[in-house]
C-alpha cells in the first residue's frame, strides 16, 4: 500500500513539474497568436506595450528551437595557432620565418595539432625549439608543453571573448563549442544580419596607441620604395588607382585624380606613386580601387625590411571623400612598438561626438593606463598618435595637451550601429589570436518553418502509428501504453524546456526513436503477462509477475542505450548532441512510463473490476 501511494505520489509531482515546465511555452504561443491578430487593431500599441513584459518572461523561459528549426548562423572558426606560436617567440630571423612559413602551410591542409607539426619541423632542421622559445635551459619536451598549455588558453580563452561578444550582442541561447586542439562550432539562432555578426567575431580586438613619424620621413620612405620597385621593374598594377600630376618634386603630388585605365602593362617609373599619391602636406592616400593592392604590397617582406626601423605602413580603416566624390584611403607611417595597448581599455561606450552627428566611441582606463596615458600625451604635445584597431587606423588626432584623466577617443566611425559594435568588441577583449571562418552557413526562417512542419509530422506519424497498434493488438491495455507514451514526450519537452535546452531536428528524430523503445518496453511486459495468463494466472497475479520477470531485460536494455547515448552526447558534436540529449532523456522517461506509469493505471482498473484476461487482446 505504501509503495502503491508513493508511486502515485511521484507520478503526480512529475506530471505536475513537467505541465509547470512547459507552461511558458504554452503562454508564449497563445501571446504571440494574440498580438499577431491585434496588429491591425486600433489599440494594439496599448496591448503590445501592457503585455511586453509577459510575453518576454515567456519567451525567456519557453522552450527553445535549435539553429535548424528556426534559423540563423551556424560558423566554424578557427584560432590561428601559428600566429600565436610566433607572438610567443623571441629572437626571430629568417630561419625561423622560413620554418614558420612551412608550418602555416601544413597546417592549412591539415587537422593535425599544430604544435606537433612545429616541433617536428624544427626536429627536421635540427634546431632545438629553445632557440626562439621561452629559456635556453628548457627542454624540447618542456617547451612543447607550455606551448600546448597556450593554445589551450588560447582556444578556451576565444570561446569566452566569442561568447561575450554574441551575448553583449543579443542573440538569444547561442550554442558554442571546441572541436579539436583549434577549432570553435558557434550556432546562433534568429541572426538576421549575417555580415555584421561575421565582422563582430572576426575581429581580434588588438588596439594599439602608436605615434606616428614625420610626413618628411614617410615621404622619404616612399622615394625608397619607389626606386627600389623600379630597380627591379615592377609593373603597374592592371588598374592604376591615382594620376599624379607633376610636381617640384617627384614625392609630392596634386590631389588624387580619378582613376585612369592603363594602355598596357609595362614598368613604371613611378610604381609606387601609381598607386599611393601624396597631397603638399605629406600625406598620403590610396583610392579604394587599389587599396587590395597597396595591402598586398606592403605586406611583402622586401618591402617591409625597407622600411625605418622599427617602422610600419598602415592604411585608414575608413576612407575619406575625395573631391571628385571618390574614396581615399589615408596611408599611415606609424612606429612598430605600440604606446599602450588595449589590454588597459576597462570601460567602452558607443555615442555620439560633440556635434551630436558623427558616431565615436570613448574609452576609459585603468590606473596603469590612466599614469601611461598622461605620460605620453604630456611627452608629445603637437604629435599625431594614431589609434590602431586590427592593423588599421582609425584616426590619428593631434595631441593638444597632456591628458591626465585616461579618457580617449576612437573616431572615423560611420554609422552608431559600427560603434556599437566595437564598443562590444573592446568591451569582451582581444582574442590571444586571430580567429577565421573557415565553414559557414545559413538557415532562413522559412526553412526553419518548414523544417518544424515536417519534423512535427514525423512525430505526429510515428505517435499515430505507434498508438494505433497497441489498441489494435493490445486492446484495453493499449490504452494504458498510450497514455504513458503521451507522458514520455511532455516528460523530454518538458526537461528541455527547463534547462534551457534547444529542441532541434535531430532531438525529433531521438524523440521519434524514444517514441519506438518506450512501446518495446511495453510489448515486454505485455507478451510475458500473456504468458502468465495462458499458464493459468489470474489477472492481477499474471501482471505482478509480468513487470516483474520483464523488468531485468528491460533495465539492461535502457542502460546499454542512456551508455551510448551518454557517449554520443560527450563525444559528438552539434546534431549529433541534440540526438543524444533528446534519447538520454526520453530513455530515462521510458523506464519511469513503462514500469511505473502502466502498472499504476492497471492497479487503477483492477480495482474498479475494469480488466479482464481479454484486455490484453
Amino acid at each position: 500500500m505504501k509503495n502503491k501511494r508513493f508511486n502515485l505520489l511521484l507520478i503526480a509531482v512529475v506530471t505536475l513539474v513537467a505541465a509547470w515546465s512547459l507552461w511558458p511555452t504554452w503562454r508564449d504561443y497563445s501571446l504571440s497568436k494574440q498580438l499577431s491578430s491585434f496588429k491591425s487593431a486600433p489599440d494594439s500599441l496599448r496591448y503590445t506595450l501592457s503585455n511586453r513584459d509577459e510575453i518576454e518572461n515567456a519567451r525567456k523561459k519557453s522552450l527553445k528551437l535549435g539553429l535548424d528549426l528556426r534559423g540563423g548562423m551556424h560558423l566554424v572558426m578557427e584560432v590561428d595557432q601559428v600566429d600565436l606560436f610566433e607572438q610567443k617567440a623571441w629572437n626571430k630571423d629568417a630561419k625561423f620565418t622560413a620554418i614558420m612559413n612551412t608550418v602555416r602551410t601544413k597546417a592549412s591542409s591539415s587537422d593535425a595539432k599544430v604544435i606537433d607539426i612545429l616541433s617536428g619541423e624544427f626536429k627536421n632542421e635540427n634546431i632545438r625549439l629553445s632557440r626562439y622559445f621561452y629559456d635556453i635551459r628548457n627542454s624540447d619536451q618542456e617547451i612543447v608543453k607550455k606551448l600546448e598549455k597556450e593554445s589551450e588558453d588560447a582556444l578556451n580563452r576565444a570561446k569566452e571573448i566569442i561568447r561575450n561578444r554574441i551575448d553583449q550582442y543579443g542573440v538569444a541561447e547561442p550554442v558554442i563549442t571546441t572541436q579539436g586542439s583549434r577549432k570553435l562550432i558557434i550556432e546562433l539562432p534568429g541572426v538576421s544580419d549575417e555580415n555584421r555578426v561575421r565582422n563582430l567575431l572576426k575581429g581580434t580586438a588588438k588596439l594599439e596607441f602608436r605615434l606616428l613619424r614625420d610626413p618628411e620621413i614617410l615621404v622619404r620612405t616612399l622615394d625608397r620604395l619607389n626606386t627600389y620597385l623600379v630597380q627591379n621593374s615592377v609593373a603597374p598594377p592592371s588598374a592604376p588607382v591615382a594620376d599624379a600630376s607633376p610636381s617640384p618634386s617627384p614625392s609630392v603630388s596634386s590631389p588624387l585624380k580619378a582613376p585612369v585605365p592603363a594602355p598596357a602593362r609595362q614598368a613604371s617609373s613611378k610604381p609606387i606613386y601609381d598607386v599611393i599619391g601624396v597631397m603638399q602636406n605629406g600625406t598620403a592616400y590610396t583610392t579604394e580601387r587599389s587599396k587590395d593592392y597597396v595591402i598586398s604590397l606592403l605586406h611583402r617582406s622586401d618591402i617591409q625590411a625597407l622600411l625605418p626601423l622599427d617602422t610600419e605602413l598602415l592604411l585608414a580603416a575608413k576612407p575619406e571623400i575625395g573631391r571628385n566624390g571618390e574614396k581615399l584611403f589615408p596611408v599611415y607611417l606609424v612606429k612598430k612598438t605600440p604606446e599602450l595597448t588595449g589590454g588597459v581599455i576597462t570601460e567602452a561606450k558607443a555615442t555620439f561626438g560633440s556635434q551630436g552627428v558623427q558616431p565615436e566611441v570613448l574609452m576609459a582606463m585603468n590606473s596603469e593606463g590612466t599614469s601611461k596615458w598622461a605620460r605620453i600625451t604630456g611627452a608629445n604635445i603637437g604629435k599625431r598618435i594614431a589609434i590602431v584597431l586590427d592593423g588599421a587606423v582609425y584616426s590619428a588626432p593631434v595631441v593638444q595637451s597632456k591628458i591626465p584623466s585616461g579618457n580617449s577617443v576612437i573616431n572615423g566611425i560611420e554609422s552608431l550601429e559600427e560603434a556599437k559594435d566595437l564598443e562590444i568588441v573592446l568591451k569582451a577583449g582581444a582574442l590571444p589570436a586571430p580567429v577565421r571562418i573557415i565553414e559557414e552557413r545559413s538557415v532562413g526562417p522559412s526553412l526553419g518553418a518548414d523544417y518544424i512542419r515536417a519534423g512535427v509530422l514525423s512525430l505526429g506519424w510515428s505517435f499515430l502509428a505507434v498508438s494505433v497498434f497497441m489498441l489494435l493488438y493490445y486492446k484495453k491495455a493499449g490504452i494504458a501504453a498510450d497514455i504513458a507514451l503521451v507522458l514520455n514526450i511532455v516528460i523530454v519537452l518538458s526537461v528541455l524546456a527547463g534547462f534551457n535546452a534547444s529542441l532541434s531536428l535531430p532531438g525529433i528524430a531521438g524523440i521519434v526513436l524514444t517514441i519506438g523503445m518506450a512501446v518495446d518496453a511495453n510489448v515486454l511486459i505485455y507478451e510475458r503477462i500473456r504468458e502468465e495468463l495462458d499458464g493459468g494466472k489470474v489477472l492481477k497475479s499474471a501482471i505482478e509477475v509480468g513487470y516483474d520477470r520483464a523488468f531485468s531485460s528491460i533495465l539492461d536494455s535502457h542502460v546499454t542505450t542512456l551508455c551510448a547515448a551518454f557517449l554520443l552526447y560527450t563525444y559528438g558534436i552539434g546534431p549529433i548532441q541534440g540526438f543524444a540529449l533528446t534519447l538520454m532523456i526520453g530513455t530515462a522517461a521510458s523506464l519511469f512510463t513503462s514500469i511505473v506509469v502502466t502498472k499504476e493505471i492497471f492497479s487503477f482498473l483492477l480495482d474498479r473490476n475494469l480488466m479482464t484476461q481479454k484486455s490484453f487482446g
